[in-house]
């Protein structure tokens, strides 16, 4: 259903694009908007990895890292993903007390996750594969794809919706064309939150499959949402465009499940887990394997 969801929303959002085009040039304006569109989601199929980690200010972990922490996380989100059947993806960190984390990358042969210092420093050990579980589910499902595709059908209906007051008042008249400034960024904006919260949904669904304990993430979501309220993440704040990429939102931790919103509800999202762990026979969330045999750096 959440498939299927997501399918139908970007449909809508296609058609918008289409018909906002349609609004101020007819055919051959809404030719002329799709082969832009077009150019536009081709140049961030290609790059959009290396652009949101650099605006984010991420560093990758290698096995030069000194770090033992560092080494041992980028370890344990790498047989995870073995675990999940894909391919390690690069590993990145960003300095900032805010706990958080996302994911970004065309494919999971082109992925990256990447986790904030807080997070490390707030959640223990099973509770971050829990986070990494969930942000690896969005590389498998390829969600990373599918909000960078969103993210420019609704940068360029807002750029169209600007040539609307120049170019289409022929059309459209005044009043229709401050109409479709208005109207058409604001509606492009709710689908591309209601496709965000829904990929959240399935991606804690995958996450919970893929790290064996649905109540991990459920744990380091409460936590998370504590944390995002008291910190300031900087670089988001800086670029507030690329909130709907991380786990909670990153902007002061504001997050209902409302029109307005790119996350579902903390509470929510915990609620379902739970349901999920009882459906598995999970009743606690006990310590992994690894956990029992070794401390680690998280103790």
């Amino acid at each position: 259903m959440g498939t299927l969801k997501t399918f139908m929303l970007l449909a809508a959002m296609t058609a918008l694009f289409m018909g906002v085009g349609y609004l101020i040039g007819g055919v051959p304006g809404m030719a002329v908007a799709f082969v832009v569109a077009a150019a536009m989601n081709i140049f961030s199929y290609w790059n959009s990895d290396k652009i949101v980690l650099s605006m984010q200010g991420a560093k990758e972990i290698d096995p030069k890292t000194a770090s033992p922490v560092l080494r041992t996380f980028a370890n344990d989100v790498a047989i995870m993903a073995d675990r999940a059947g894909m391919p390690p993806p690069r590993v990145y960190i960003i300095e900032t007390p805010q706990p958080n984390a996302f994911a970004t990358g065309r494919d999971p042969q082109h992925a990256a996750v990447c986790a904030t210092t807080g997070l490390l420093g707030m959640l223990n050990r099973d509770e971050v594969r829990g986070v990494m579980a969930h942000e690896l589910a969005h590389v498998k499902h390829r969600d990373t794809l599918t909000m960078t595709v969103t993210a420019t059908i609704a940068g360029a209906i807002g750029m169209l919706a600007n040539f609307a007051l120049f170019f289409g008042r022929e059309r459209t008249g005044l009043i229709g064309s401050i109409a479709i400034m208005v109207f058409a960024p604001l509606a492009a904006g709710l689908v591309q939150m209601a496709i965000s919260r829904s990929r959240e949904y399935e991606a804690d669904r995958m996450g919970a499959e893929i790290c064996g304990n649905p109540l991990w993430l459920a744990s380091a979501l409460a936590k998370i949402e504590r944390g995002a309220r008291s910190t300031i993440n900087v670089a988001a704040e800086r670029n507030p465009a690329m909130a709907h990429m991380y786990i909670a939102n990153p902007l002061n931790g504001r997050g209902a499940d409302n029109l307005f919103s790119t996350h579902p509800a903390t509470a929510n999202r915990i609620e379902a887990l739970r349901r999920l762990a009882a459906d598995m026979g999970v009743t606690a969330p006990q310590a992994s394997p690894a956990m029992r045999r070794e401390a680690g750096p998280w103790g």
